[in-house]
């Protein structure tokens, strides 16, 4: 399916808690027609207060150029989950991160759209097989997960997670929506609990509290090198990349200087996940694929500048 630039598409969200504000203001904010369904009249109200206060920050921000008001008036409130789905090209479930929630509104969103609509649920950890278990399989096909960072309508990247079970149509209509919605889908080839997002984070956050725990560091000290250090580069590059540019000769050169320490570190934690040959060779090609090492210097220096940037920024002469 694709998206027109008039954005005519409706879009459904199921939940007016933090998550679903953040999509409203995501897809009105690019034009889209937002239904949100939420059976407490008093999550309505403070979604709605919210979801201003966002739009304001954005135009402070010259993120949005429209009148507020404008924008507001594309989104709808209500209490009937049927109202908010009926007539709507997409829908994005919001509920609280409990199965016996998200299902019953899934098949319930379902039964009042057509067959061709994606089920999407913004999941943070729970696969979509195990939201689609006890759905018919004319339901389960519509079923995939498409988790945001926090808040969607700042973070751009989405992660799209099909089950087994998911129609490649599903998968294609849902990539263009988030797309059309300024996103940045990644696809998610296998289940895994936690998806991408959680998994590197949830790495980084188990390895912050060992370090508390064992008494190398204090909390704003580990907080520091990721504010300081890490997250400037991962604000711009990935573990990948960051890896391939640190070491001339690439990711090989850094797997084969670095790899024993890691192996030793990862070992410390009862973690025995080696980096085999075969594993780095993989990485290593498709990091080639990606920057030719004839490209290496030009692109130290591109990372360079942006750490400028962001130097000039944070650190003002």
């Amino acid at each position: 399916m694709a998206v027109t630039s008039e954005h005519t598409l409706s879009v459904a969200l199921l939940g007016a808690g933090s998550i679903g504000v953040s999509f409203a203001v995501l897809f009105s904010t690019k034009g889209f027609r937002v239904n949100v369904f939420d059976p407490d009249p008093a999550a309505q109200s403070r979604a709605a207060a919210e979801i201003a206060r966002r739009i304001d920050q954005l135009r402070a921000f010259g993120q949005v150029h429209e009148d507020p008001h404008a924008v507001a008036e594309r989104i709808r409130f209500t209490t009937s989950l049927s109202g908010a789905v009926i007539g709507s090209g997409f829908v994005q479930e919001c509920a609280p991160e409990r199965v016996e929630i998200k299902t019953p509104l899934l098949r319930e969103a379902a039964s009042h759209t057509d067959h061709g609509v994606p089920l999407a649920s913004s999941s943070s950890a729970i696969v979509p097989s195990t939201l689609g278990a006890e759905l018919p399989a004319d339901v389960a096909r519509r079923l995939l997960v498409g988790h945001p960072g926090n808040p969607p309508y700042l973070l751009p990247v989405i992660e799209v997670v099909p089950a087994p079970a998911t129609a490649p149509e599903i998968i294609d209509t849902a990539v263009s929506v988030y797309r059309a919605a300024g996103m940045r889908p990644v696809l998610v080839r296998k289940e895994v609990e936690g998806f991408v997002f959680n998994r590197l984070q949830g790495a980084l956050l188990r390895e912050a509290y060992c370090l508390l725990r064992d008494g190398v560091a204090t909390v704003d000290d580990i907080d520091e090198v990721v504010r300081s250090g890490l997250g400037r580069r991962w604000s711009f590059m990935g573990p990948f990349e960051t890896s391939d540019l640190n070491t001339r000769g690439g990711l090989a050169s850094h797997a084969e200087k670095m790899g024993p320490a890691y192996e030793r570190m990862g070992a410390e934690r009862g973690q025995y996940d080696a980096w085999t040959p075969d594993l780095v060779a993989e990485a290593t090609a498709q990091r080639r694929r990606l920057l030719d090492l004839a490209d290496w210097d030009a692109r130290v220096l591109w990372r360079d500048e942006q750490l400028l940037r962001l130097r000039a920024v944070f650190d003002p002469a």
